[in-house]
Order: structure tokens, then sequence, then C-alpha cells
């Protein structure tokens, strides 16, 4: 099967630092110190099995802060290698959109070709198990102001939050009518053990998707079902594209993460069971097109 790849990691830690494996933890998305090793382009190639990966897409994998741009940088360099195949084909970077300096890192990151989007992780819980960043940037004046300079770049915005801060983010994609947004890992439904969980996640991902501009990445179930099955991952990833439709869904693996939980040909073949009944058409937009068109890549 061919898949377009739309929610990847690399990392090298010979040569760059990313914080949070210097002292990896166990945390409610696994085991951090399992990740503490290089993972570069032929590791995730190499364990593709039978899975003809046609295209990546680079998410920002949490480098250096302090220098952001020097992840990109590096990833440019693995693009224009012979035998990369062009891959990363698409990159999204990372920004502090609250920062003063967010203008200038945008600017820099937008000069590299294979730059497509920006993402900065918005995760914020009232469990501190779950929080990531411990403050609302969607509601900071600074960060708003900066990311209306996504559109000036052609720049999307990979989207991570949970269903607590969907009405926030539709708010979001609905003043920035011409940006595109990406949210990631089908809107990563943590609070799984009430009804009313489900229902935040549910009603969430509709309001969401009424706005034409969010698409959604089924990616990173795993991180919320480490023993997953085809049948534990079917009722979420058959609602996320209920939501949105074929047309604004695409699969993604988000490896290495979700390598500590099966590999990535058992990964790809679950998503293929659970749409076994879609069309031809339908299939090759969730697994490729859809991603390819949102990318331009």
């Amino acid at each position: 099967m061919q898949v377009v790849d739309s929610h990847i990691h690399l990392w090298d830690l010979k040569t760059h630092r990313y914080p949070w494996l210097d002292n990896p933890g166990v945390s409610f998305v696994g085991d951090a110190r399992d990740l503490k090793h290089d993972y570069l382009l032929d590791d995730l190639l190499g364990e593709a099995g039978g899975i003809d990966v046609k295209k990546l897409v680079h998410v920002e994998a949490n480098h250096d802060p302090a220098d952001p741009v020097e992840e990109t940088r590096w990833l440019q360099s693995i693009v224009d290698r012979a035998e990369s195949r062009g891959m990363p084909n698409a990159i999204v970077a990372a920004v502090d959109l609250s920062a003063s300096t967010a203008p200038a890192w945008l600017e820099a990151h937008a000069a590299f070709p294979n730059t497509r989007g920006i993402r900065q992780i918005l995760n914020v819980h009232e469990n501190k198990l779950f929080d990531y960043v411990g403050r609302h940037y969607m509601r900071e004046p600074q960060w708003r102001e900066n990311f209306a300079l996504l559109r000036r770049h052609d720049l999307s915005f990979d989207l991570q939050i949970y269903p607590s801060q969907m009405e926030e983010a539709a708010a979001l994609a609905r003043a920035h009518a011409d940006t595109l947004f990406a949210l990631n890992h089908a809107g990563m439904f943590v609070d799984r053990d009430s009804v009313a969980g489900y229902r935040a996640w549910r009603d969430g991902l509709r309001m969401l998707a009424a706005c034409r501009n969010v698409y959604v990445k089924i990616s990173g179930l795993a991180m919320f079902d480490h023993h997953w099955t085809v049948e534990s991952l079917r009722p979420y990833v058959l609602e996320t594209i209920d939501a949105f439709g074929v047309e604004r869904a695409m699969f993604a693996s988000n490896f290495p993460v979700d390598r500590l939980f099966g590999s990535y040909a058992d990964l790809w073949h679950a998503y293929a069971a659970i749409i076994e009944g879609a069309s031809v058409a339908e299939k090759e937009a969730l697994f490729c097109r859809n991603a390819e068109r949102f990318y331009r890549i």
C-alpha cells in the first residue's frame, strides 16, 4: 500500500539538542526513555516493511527553543541529498508565537524551500499529568498578533490541543479563514473515562470541522491506547472521518512516538482494515491525496 505520512519526527542527538530527551521520563504518552536515540530518515524508511512511503511531512520535534530555525536548516540539508528522494517533502517548523522574535523566526523558516507550516504545542489541561504548556496561548494578544503573520508567509498551522480547547480554536480558525489548520492526533481525546469527555471531543470535532479551513490528522491514537487493536481504534477513526469527511482527513503514523506501541506496517494496515469498505477514491484521499493537497507536496 502507498501512503503519504503526514506526521513524523526525526532527530539526531549527536548534533542537535532536544530538551525533552535530555532526561526523558514516563508519561501518559509512554516511556520517552525508549526514544533517547537517533531517529533518522533511513531508520523510518527501513522499518516501513511493505508500506510504500511516497512522501513524508516532518513536524517539529521540540528542538532546542533557543534556535528553532536550526532544526529546519538540518531537515532541509537532508532533503537536498540525492539519496533522500526529496524527503521530508514538507517541513512543519517550530515557532513560539508569543515571543518578540517570532516575526524573524517565521521569515527565516519560510526561506527554506520545503517549509510549509508551523506548529506550536498548545495543550493545556487542568490535570497536571496532561498539561503541556501551562498557559493559554490562544488568549494572549501578542501570540494572536504574531499568528496573523502566518498568512503573509503562506504557512499553515498544525493545531495540537485537547477537546476542552476546541471552542477557542474554532474561533481562531474563523478569525483566520485564509490560513489552513491541521488538527493533530484526532484532537487528542484524553478524557476517556466519562460521557462528558466523549461528548466534548465529539462535539469539538464537529465545531472545528464546520470551519472549512481546518483539516484533521488521524494519528497519535496509540499514545492513549497502548495496547491498541483494530477494534479499539475503529470508533475513533470513524468518528473523526464522520466529522471532517474523507476530503479533510488524513492518516499519519506519529513515528517514532507511536513506535513504542506497535510497528509501522501494523499501524498502516490497521487504518486500512478500518476503512476497508471505503471506495478506491476515498482511500486514496485519506492515505495520500489530502496530505499532498494540504501541504502542497
